[in-house]
Protein backbone atom coordinates (compact mmCIF):
# COMPACT_ATOMS: atom_id res chain seq x y z
CA UNK A 1 0.00 0.00 0.00
CA UNK A 2 1.11 3.70 -0.98
CA UNK A 3 1.42 5.64 2.36
CA UNK A 4 4.86 7.47 2.14
CA UNK A 5 5.14 10.91 1.93
CA UNK A 6 9.04 12.62 0.76
CA UNK A 7 9.62 16.29 0.97
CA UNK A 8 11.68 17.25 -1.65
CA UNK A 9 14.17 19.81 -0.03
CA UNK A 10 12.55 18.35 3.53
CA UNK A 11 16.15 19.00 5.61
CA UNK A 12 15.95 23.01 3.99
CA UNK A 13 14.59 26.14 6.00
CA UNK A 14 10.92 25.89 5.03
CA UNK A 15 10.59 21.90 4.17
CA UNK A 16 12.31 21.14 7.65
CA UNK A 17 8.99 22.85 9.07
CA UNK A 18 6.48 20.51 7.01
CA UNK A 19 8.12 17.56 7.53
CA UNK A 20 7.78 18.30 11.42
CA UNK A 21 4.26 18.98 11.06
CA UNK A 22 3.79 16.04 8.42
CA UNK A 23 5.49 13.87 10.57
CA UNK A 24 2.90 14.63 13.57
CA UNK A 25 0.05 13.37 11.93
CA UNK A 26 1.79 10.95 9.84
CA UNK A 27 5.25 9.35 12.01
CA UNK A 28 7.57 7.54 10.41
CA UNK A 29 5.75 7.93 7.09
CA UNK A 30 7.66 11.01 6.22
CA UNK A 31 10.50 11.35 4.54
CA UNK A 32 12.89 14.04 4.05
CA UNK A 33 14.75 14.18 1.25
CA UNK A 34 17.65 15.58 -1.04
CA UNK A 35 20.79 15.21 -2.68
CA UNK A 36 22.86 15.38 0.93
CA UNK A 37 22.18 11.77 2.44
CA UNK A 38 24.21 12.79 5.70
CA UNK A 39 21.88 16.04 6.52
CA UNK A 40 19.02 14.13 5.75
CA UNK A 41 19.79 12.10 8.21
CA UNK A 42 21.13 14.86 10.88
CA UNK A 43 17.70 16.02 10.67
CA UNK A 44 15.82 12.52 11.15
CA UNK A 45 17.95 12.24 14.64
CA UNK A 46 16.27 15.21 16.02
CA UNK A 47 12.60 13.88 15.12
CA UNK A 48 12.53 11.26 17.42
CA UNK A 49 12.21 8.68 14.36
CA UNK A 50 9.52 10.63 13.25
CA UNK A 51 11.12 11.14 10.07
CA UNK A 52 12.89 9.25 7.63
CA UNK A 53 15.95 10.23 6.11
CA UNK A 54 15.71 9.41 1.93
CA UNK A 55 18.24 10.38 -0.58
CA UNK A 56 16.97 11.42 -4.08
CA UNK A 57 18.57 13.89 -6.77
CA UNK A 58 15.73 15.22 -8.88
CA UNK A 59 18.22 16.78 -11.31
CA UNK A 60 18.84 12.70 -12.04
CA UNK A 61 16.85 10.17 -13.04
CA UNK A 62 14.86 9.02 -10.71
CA UNK A 63 14.78 5.22 -10.61
CA UNK A 64 10.52 4.34 -10.29
CA UNK A 65 11.39 1.19 -7.39
CA UNK A 66 12.63 4.46 -5.41
CA UNK A 67 9.01 5.74 -5.58
CA UNK A 68 7.07 2.77 -5.34
CA UNK A 69 5.70 3.43 -2.37
CA UNK A 70 4.94 6.97 -1.85
CA UNK A 71 1.39 8.30 -1.77
CA UNK A 72 2.46 12.37 -2.24
CA UNK A 73 5.26 14.47 -3.20
CA UNK A 74 5.89 18.05 -1.39
CA UNK A 75 8.38 20.21 -3.46
CA UNK A 76 9.86 22.98 -1.67
CA UNK A 77 12.85 23.13 -4.31
CA UNK A 78 12.47 25.64 -7.47
CA UNK A 79 13.33 23.61 -10.79
CA UNK A 80 13.39 24.64 -14.52
CA UNK A 81 13.12 20.45 -15.54
CA UNK A 82 9.93 18.78 -15.34
CA UNK A 83 11.32 15.47 -15.92
CA UNK A 84 10.64 14.69 -11.65
CA UNK A 85 7.19 15.83 -11.90
CA UNK A 86 6.21 13.81 -14.33
CA UNK A 87 7.37 10.91 -12.93
CA UNK A 88 5.13 11.25 -10.20
CA UNK A 89 2.55 11.84 -12.24
CA UNK A 90 3.36 8.71 -14.59
CA UNK A 91 3.35 6.97 -11.06
CA UNK A 92 0.10 7.98 -10.10
CA UNK A 93 1.64 9.82 -7.19
CA UNK A 94 0.41 13.52 -5.66
CA UNK A 95 2.14 16.24 -6.09
CA UNK A 96 2.63 19.72 -3.86
CA UNK A 97 4.41 22.82 -5.09
CA UNK A 98 5.65 25.25 -2.98
CA UNK A 99 8.03 27.20 -5.32
CA UNK A 100 7.50 30.38 -6.88
CA UNK A 101 8.93 29.72 -10.22
CA UNK A 102 6.08 30.91 -12.48
CA UNK A 103 7.55 29.76 -15.51
CA UNK A 104 7.29 26.48 -14.37
CA UNK A 105 4.66 26.58 -12.88
CA UNK A 106 3.01 26.87 -16.42
CA UNK A 107 4.83 24.19 -17.86
CA UNK A 108 3.43 21.82 -15.02
CA UNK A 109 -0.06 23.10 -16.20
CA UNK A 110 0.50 21.35 -20.06
CA UNK A 111 0.44 17.84 -17.88
CA UNK A 112 -3.14 18.13 -16.44
CA UNK A 113 -4.34 14.92 -18.69
CA UNK A 114 -1.29 13.15 -17.83
CA UNK A 115 -2.23 13.48 -14.19
CA UNK A 116 -5.54 13.14 -14.10
CA UNK A 117 -4.98 9.45 -16.73
CA UNK A 118 -3.00 8.30 -13.95
CA UNK A 119 -5.01 9.78 -11.24
CA UNK A 120 -2.48 11.77 -9.42
CA UNK A 121 -4.16 15.03 -7.97
CA UNK A 122 -1.06 18.04 -8.21
CA UNK A 123 -1.45 21.15 -6.42
CA UNK A 124 0.35 24.32 -7.02
CA UNK A 125 1.14 27.97 -6.12
CA UNK A 126 1.12 26.68 -2.10
CA UNK A 127 2.51 29.16 0.30
CA UNK A 128 2.18 32.79 1.47
CA UNK A 129 3.00 34.09 -2.28
CA UNK A 130 1.75 32.35 -4.09
CA UNK A 131 -0.77 30.63 -2.19
CA UNK A 132 -2.68 32.71 0.51
CA UNK A 133 -2.51 35.35 -1.95
CA UNK A 134 -4.20 33.09 -4.58
CA UNK A 135 -7.17 32.35 -1.85
CA UNK A 136 -7.02 35.88 -0.92
CA UNK A 137 -7.83 36.89 -4.07
CA UNK A 138 -10.41 34.39 -4.82
CA UNK A 139 -12.41 35.80 -1.58
CA UNK A 140 -12.35 39.05 -3.11
CA UNK A 141 -13.54 37.84 -6.80
CA UNK A 142 -16.25 35.88 -4.96
CA UNK A 143 -17.86 38.95 -2.71
CA UNK A 144 -18.37 41.10 -6.22
CA UNK A 145 -20.48 40.26 -9.33
CA UNK A 146 -17.95 41.62 -11.75
CA UNK A 147 -13.75 42.01 -10.65
CA UNK A 148 -12.02 44.30 -13.04
CA UNK A 149 -8.65 44.37 -11.10
CA UNK A 150 -6.90 43.12 -8.58
CA UNK A 151 -3.66 44.18 -6.74
CA UNK A 152 -1.66 42.14 -4.97
CA UNK A 153 0.61 43.92 -2.25
CA UNK A 154 3.15 42.03 -0.37
CA UNK A 155 5.23 43.37 2.76
CA UNK A 156 8.05 41.36 4.03
CA UNK A 157 10.38 42.04 7.23
CA UNK A 158 13.91 42.43 7.25
CA UNK A 159 14.26 41.09 10.36
CA UNK A 160 12.35 37.75 9.54
CA UNK A 161 14.83 34.79 8.51
CA UNK A 162 14.50 33.77 5.05
CA UNK A 163 16.26 30.66 3.83
CA UNK A 164 18.53 30.83 1.31
CA UNK A 165 16.97 29.76 -1.85
CA UNK A 166 14.43 32.42 -1.12
CA UNK A 167 17.04 35.03 -0.38
CA UNK A 168 18.70 34.25 -4.16
CA UNK A 169 14.89 34.39 -5.75
CA UNK A 170 14.50 37.91 -4.52
CA UNK A 171 17.56 38.95 -5.63
CA UNK A 172 17.78 37.81 -9.32
CA UNK A 173 14.39 39.29 -9.43
CA UNK A 174 15.69 42.62 -8.74
CA UNK A 175 17.28 42.61 -11.90
CA UNK A 176 14.55 41.12 -14.66
CA UNK A 177 12.13 42.28 -16.60
CA UNK A 178 8.93 39.68 -16.75
CA UNK A 179 5.71 39.23 -19.08
CA UNK A 180 2.30 40.24 -17.57
CA UNK A 181 -1.20 39.79 -18.75
CA UNK A 182 -3.48 43.31 -19.16
CA UNK A 183 -7.01 42.82 -20.42
CA UNK A 184 -5.61 40.19 -22.47
CA UNK A 185 -2.12 40.96 -24.13
CA UNK A 186 1.42 40.55 -23.26
CA UNK A 187 2.32 43.52 -21.82
CA UNK A 188 6.43 43.60 -20.49
CA UNK A 189 7.00 45.06 -16.73
CA UNK A 190 10.23 45.88 -14.86
CA UNK A 191 10.87 44.34 -11.45
CA UNK A 192 10.82 47.14 -8.60
CA UNK A 193 9.61 49.94 -10.69
CA UNK A 194 5.83 50.92 -10.84
CA UNK A 195 5.67 51.84 -7.23
CA UNK A 196 2.15 52.16 -5.47
CA UNK A 197 1.15 52.85 -1.87
CA UNK A 198 -1.52 50.77 0.20
CA UNK A 199 -2.30 51.34 3.46
CA UNK A 200 -1.20 47.92 5.83
CA UNK A 201 -3.21 48.93 8.57
CA UNK A 202 -2.65 51.50 11.70
CA UNK A 203 0.55 49.76 12.59
CA UNK A 204 2.41 50.27 9.27
CA UNK A 205 0.55 52.96 7.79
CA UNK A 206 0.60 53.68 3.73
CA UNK A 207 3.90 52.14 2.36
CA UNK A 208 4.98 52.10 -1.21
CA UNK A 209 5.09 49.03 -3.00
CA UNK A 210 6.51 48.12 -6.47
CA UNK A 211 5.95 45.55 -9.19
CA UNK A 212 8.00 41.87 -8.44
CA UNK A 213 7.63 38.80 -10.55
CA UNK A 214 5.84 37.18 -7.68
CA UNK A 215 3.84 33.85 -9.74
CA UNK A 216 0.27 34.74 -9.04
CA UNK A 217 -0.18 37.55 -10.89
CA UNK A 218 0.33 35.20 -13.96
CA UNK A 219 -1.53 32.48 -12.91
CA UNK A 220 -4.99 34.37 -11.33
CA UNK A 221 -6.05 35.61 -14.64
CA UNK A 222 -6.36 32.65 -15.70
CA UNK A 223 -8.08 31.07 -12.86
CA UNK A 224 -10.12 34.03 -11.83
CA UNK A 225 -10.72 35.20 -15.51
CA UNK A 226 -9.69 38.43 -13.91
CA UNK A 227 -8.14 40.87 -16.68
CA UNK A 228 -5.79 42.86 -14.59
CA UNK A 229 -3.66 41.32 -12.06
CA UNK A 230 -0.36 42.81 -10.44
CA UNK A 231 1.59 41.96 -7.17
CA UNK A 232 3.92 44.46 -6.01
CA UNK A 233 6.37 43.89 -2.98
CA UNK A 234 8.33 46.11 -0.22
CA UNK A 235 9.96 46.04 2.98
CA UNK A 236 8.61 46.68 6.45
CA UNK A 237 11.77 49.43 6.50
CA UNK A 238 10.74 52.27 4.58
CA UNK A 239 14.46 53.64 3.66
CA UNK A 240 15.45 49.95 2.17
CA UNK A 241 12.24 49.99 0.05
CA UNK A 242 13.40 53.16 -1.32
CA UNK A 243 17.06 53.10 -1.57
CA UNK A 244 16.18 49.82 -3.45
CA UNK A 245 13.81 51.49 -5.87
CA UNK A 246 16.69 54.14 -6.65
CA UNK A 247 19.05 51.62 -7.14
CA UNK A 248 16.74 50.20 -9.43
CA UNK A 249 16.30 53.60 -11.49
CA UNK A 250 19.85 53.98 -12.12
CA UNK A 251 20.76 50.78 -13.28
CA UNK A 252 23.06 49.41 -11.06
CA UNK A 253 20.76 46.36 -10.73
CA UNK A 254 22.43 44.90 -14.36
CA UNK A 255 25.69 44.29 -12.43
CA UNK A 256 23.94 41.79 -10.17
CA UNK A 257 24.24 39.54 -13.86
CA UNK A 258 27.82 39.26 -12.41
CA UNK A 259 27.81 35.97 -10.34
CA UNK A 260 30.51 37.83 -8.10
CA UNK A 261 28.10 41.23 -7.14
CA UNK A 262 25.30 38.76 -6.94
CA UNK A 263 26.44 36.31 -4.52
CA UNK A 264 27.77 38.98 -2.29
CA UNK A 265 24.39 41.10 -2.35
CA UNK A 266 22.79 37.79 -1.60
CA UNK A 267 25.10 37.34 1.34
CA UNK A 268 24.11 40.55 2.49
CA UNK A 269 20.96 40.39 2.62
CA UNK A 270 21.00 37.16 4.60
CA UNK A 271 23.13 38.96 7.44
CA UNK A 272 20.35 41.69 7.55
CA UNK A 273 18.94 41.64 10.92
CA UNK A 274 17.30 45.09 11.52
CA UNK A 275 13.51 45.58 11.15
CA UNK A 276 10.64 42.87 12.26
CA UNK A 277 9.92 39.49 11.83
CA UNK A 278 6.76 40.35 9.98
CA UNK A 279 4.82 39.97 6.77
CA UNK A 280 1.59 41.33 5.65
CA UNK A 281 -0.39 40.10 2.24
CA UNK A 282 -3.06 42.29 0.85
CA UNK A 283 -4.99 42.10 -1.70
CA UNK A 284 -7.60 45.58 -3.26
CA UNK A 285 -9.62 44.46 -5.74
CA UNK A 286 -11.95 46.70 -7.93
CA UNK A 287 -15.37 45.67 -9.47
CA UNK A 288 -18.61 45.74 -9.11
CA UNK A 289 -21.54 44.53 -6.52
CA UNK A 290 -24.85 45.06 -7.09
CA UNK A 291 -24.00 47.10 -10.14
CA UNK A 292 -22.51 49.78 -7.78
CA UNK A 293 -18.39 50.33 -7.75
CA UNK A 294 -17.07 48.46 -5.45
CA UNK A 295 -13.50 47.76 -2.94
CA UNK A 296 -13.14 44.60 -1.50
CA UNK A 297 -9.89 44.57 0.49
CA UNK A 298 -8.37 41.51 2.25
CA UNK A 299 -5.59 41.33 4.16
CA UNK A 300 -3.33 38.93 6.72
CA UNK A 301 -0.65 39.79 8.96
CA UNK A 302 1.79 37.78 11.14
CA UNK A 303 4.79 36.90 11.90
CA UNK A 304 7.37 34.57 10.56
CA UNK A 305 6.73 34.30 6.53
CA UNK A 306 8.11 30.55 6.42
CA UNK A 307 6.42 29.15 9.21
CA UNK A 308 2.70 30.37 7.21
CA UNK A 309 3.84 28.83 4.00
CA UNK A 310 4.92 25.53 6.27
CA UNK A 311 1.39 25.92 7.83
CA UNK A 312 -0.66 26.47 4.65
CA UNK A 313 1.66 23.64 2.44
CA UNK A 314 0.82 21.18 5.20
CA UNK A 315 -3.00 22.34 5.44
CA UNK A 316 -2.64 21.36 1.18
CA UNK A 317 -0.48 18.33 1.53
CA UNK A 318 -2.62 16.30 4.34
CA UNK A 319 -5.83 17.37 2.55
CA UNK A 320 -4.16 15.86 -0.73
CA UNK A 321 -3.11 13.11 1.59
CA UNK A 322 -6.40 11.86 2.80
CA UNK A 323 -9.09 13.11 0.53
CA UNK A 324 -10.03 12.26 -3.11
CA UNK A 325 -9.15 15.37 -5.38
CA UNK A 326 -10.27 16.47 -8.56
CA UNK A 327 -7.27 14.62 -10.33
CA UNK A 328 -4.79 16.69 -12.71
CA UNK A 329 -2.79 19.82 -12.40
CA UNK A 330 -4.58 22.35 -10.20
CA UNK A 331 -3.41 25.89 -8.33
CA UNK A 332 -4.84 26.33 -4.86
CA UNK A 333 -7.32 28.89 -5.62
CA UNK A 334 -8.87 25.94 -7.89
CA UNK A 335 -9.08 23.08 -5.34
CA UNK A 336 -9.12 25.01 -2.17
CA UNK A 337 -10.70 28.36 -0.32
CA UNK A 338 -9.72 30.56 2.42
CA UNK A 339 -11.97 28.62 4.57
CA UNK A 340 -10.22 25.44 3.76
CA UNK A 341 -6.67 26.29 4.94
CA UNK A 342 -7.83 28.90 8.19
CA UNK A 343 -7.96 26.20 10.64
CA UNK A 344 -4.31 25.80 10.27
CA UNK A 345 -3.27 28.97 10.65
CA UNK A 346 -1.91 30.13 13.56
CA UNK A 347 -4.87 31.76 16.18
CA UNK A 348 -2.57 34.83 16.17
CA UNK A 349 -2.46 35.59 12.60
CA UNK A 350 -4.50 38.57 12.08
CA UNK A 351 -7.42 38.09 8.74
CA UNK A 352 -9.81 40.58 8.26
CA UNK A 353 -11.82 41.67 5.04
CA UNK A 354 -13.71 44.60 4.26
CA UNK A 355 -15.82 46.51 1.55
CA UNK A 356 -15.34 50.20 0.80
CA UNK A 357 -13.72 50.54 4.05
CA UNK A 358 -16.02 48.55 6.27
CA UNK A 359 -15.12 45.41 8.03
CA UNK A 360 -16.97 42.22 7.12
CA UNK A 361 -15.02 39.71 8.61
Amino acid sequence: MKNHIVVVGGYGHVGRMICRDLGELYPGKVFAAGRNFSRAEQFSRTTNGKIRPLQLNINETVDPDILKDVKLVVMCLDQTDPAFARTCFKSGIHYVDVSANGSFLSQLEGFHEEAAANHATAVLSVGLAPGLTNLLALRAKNLMDQTDKIDIFIMLGLGDKHGKAAIEWTVDNLSTDFVSIKDGSRVVVTSFKDGKKTDFGSELGHRKAYRFNFSDQHTLTRTLGVPLVSTRLCFDSALVTGSLAMLKTSGIFRLLKLKPIRNAVTYLFGKIQFGKEIYVVKIEALGKRSRQDVVVECLVQGTNEADITAKVAVSVADTVYRSELSHGVYHIDQLFRLENILPAIPSEVAIETRINGQRVC
